[in-house]
């Protein structure tokens, strides 16, 4: 279970989000939607432990995330959750065989890589640097890279950005169905995937900002 207390986040150019409590059942999927500058990114930062709150908790399975050193939030991080970053955080000049396989200094199997590059359509591009590829194959490569780790918590921001509807549908089922048992908190701008999750979850009514968009 994943629940947020108290949760603020203060920027250095003054502004801030505030969060409502909020908790994030096992085993459901959430879509969070919202306009831009409304804290959902922020938010999933947050639960990554990729950003540190200014305020509150952020409990994982009952622990304190935000207490933890920055050590122990990125090796949970690594262990635990597949996340789908808005900007891909792709390395640019390796190819996209390499871009999963990084995953292996950390202890990850990635020998599932070639059915989740097939699922997506781009098996055929695994020897590709990943500065040739499209946005969207991009997009595909960053699903496939957090999916292939079977983690039991997805976090997956703005994963069919780049994406036509179609080929977006295709992405979230698979991200629906790499969740089944697990947890999946997605942010989205298109609100025709929104019933295909458990939970939608609009973020006007979870996260208040403070002096401009955070």
């Amino acid at each position: 279970m994943i629940a947020i207390e108290g949760l603020r986040k203060q920027f250095a150019d003054g502004t801030a989000i505030s969060y409502r409590d909020t908790v994030f059942e096992d085993g459901k999927t959430y879509v969070l939607l919202g306009a831009s500058g409304c804290g959902k990114s922020t938010l999933l930062n947050m639960i990554a432990g990729v950003l540190s709150p200014s305020e509150g908790r952020v409990l994982i399975d009952g622990r304190d995330m935000a207490a933890a050193s920055q050590r122990e939030r990125d090796a949970f991080r690594i262990a635990n959750i597949g996340y789908v970053f808005q900007d891909f955080k792709l390395l640019e000049d390796m190819t996209v065989a390499d871009n999963i396989d990084v995953l292996r200094l950390e202890r990850i199997d990635t020998s599932g890589q070639d059915e989740l590059l097939r699922h997506f359509g781009i098996l055929g591009l695994k020897k590709r640097r990943a500065r040739t590829l499209s946005g969207g194959e991009k997009q595909r490569v960053a699903v496939a890279r957090a999916l292939v780790k079977k983690p039991r918590i997805i976090l997956a921001d703005e994963p069919t950005g780049n994406l036509n509807f179609a080929v977006g549908r295709a992405i979230v089922d698979e991200l629906l169905g790499a969740a089944k048992g697990n947890t999946l908190l997605c942010v989205t701008h298109d609100e025709r995937l929104a019933p295909l999750f458990d939970e939608v979850l609009n973020m006007n009514g979870i996260a208040s900002a403070e002096g401009g968009e955070g």
